[in-house]
């Protein structure tokens, strides 16, 4: 069966189906790229036609501050790049020490340590919200980046050290023998041999970090709605969802917040895709 060509009709109706699937999910993203490069006057006049010229002051009007007659969108944006990749960092560098001893350690109660790390990744944000805020408060971190970036490297820590554990389960135990035997000690042994192999699993964590801490919007608004200042993109973006905010400005904001995301995993789209695999050869 493996030999036979599919027919004509068989090709022409997964390319029926790719095209559609296609224009179903990119179709919105592309209409709301030509919005938001479209006068907002030409907008409520026809919302469906194309733009006869390139406008992009709905760009500048959603990154500028609010002392320029803007929404801050940019100062936002920075914000979120700051906890974002302090919290890519902090975890990162606590899972791949915890990763690595819960995949190659033998100890006592190894398969319930385990199951309570991704126990607590399951746990939703809401239960956990108010003992949270009681620790940061007593700490005097509430109402600080600091106390934000503390709560999502609390919050992916678990999922991310789960991950790692598999790609670190996935490698192969003989190279780390083979580096024990010519007189490697156990830091060497991780620098230099376990993590170049394991390049791709690291990354590809990092970017599912990076994602969650970037999109969070729940712990950002417990902790940071009454300093504006201190907003996170997500923050910002919904503040543009008022009636009173132009379509075209929202439009552009959301790209906008989109586009870091999307540089950032095509950029690291190859370690993602070998990462995946790689935690998968289990």
């Amino acid at each position: 069966m493996s030999g036979v060509r599919p027919t004509r009709a068989a090709r022409a109706g997964r390319a029926a189906v790719i095209v559609t699937a296609l224009l179903w999910s990119l179709g919105p993203v592309v209409y709301g790229i030509v919005l938001s490069v479209r006068p907002y006057g030409e907008v409520t006049r026809d919302p469906l036609g194309l733009p006869d010229r390139l406008d992009l002051s709905a760009f500048a009007t959603a990154m500028r501050d609010e002392s320029d007659g803007g929404f801050g969108l940019g100062r936002f944006v920075l914000n979120s790049l700051g906890v974002a990749a302090g919290t890519v960092a902090l975890s990162i560098l606590v899972c791949i020490l915890g990763a690595y001893a819960a995949a190659r350690l033998r100890y006592r109660g190894r398969a319930l340590t385990n199951g309570i790390i991704l126990a607590v990744y399951l746990f939703p944000g809401i239960v956990l919200a108010v003992p949270k805020f009681v620790i940061l408060s007593r700490l005097g971190l509430t109402s600080t980046l600091v106390g934000l970036l503390i709560v999502y490297v609390a919050a992916t820590v678990p999922v991310a050290l789960y991950m790692m554990r598999n790609f670190f389960l996935a490698l192969p135990q003989s190279v780390e023998e083979a580096a024990i035997m010519d007189g490697c000690t156990l830091g060497q042994l991780l620098v230099r041999v376990v993590l170049p192999i394991a390049v791709p699993g690291v990354v590809a964590t990092a970017i599912y970090v990076f994602m969650i801490a970037w999109n969070e919007y729940f712990y950002a608004l417990l902790f940071l709605v009454q300093h504006r200042d201190l907003w996170t993109a997500p923050l910002g973006i919904a503040q543009l969802g008022d009636f009173q905010v132009p379509v075209t400005v929202l439009l552009a904001g959301s790209i906008a917040v989109t586009v870091p995301v999307v540089i950032v995993f095509f950029l690291a789209q190859r370690y993602i895709v070998s990462g995946l695999v790689q935690g998968a050869e289990r």
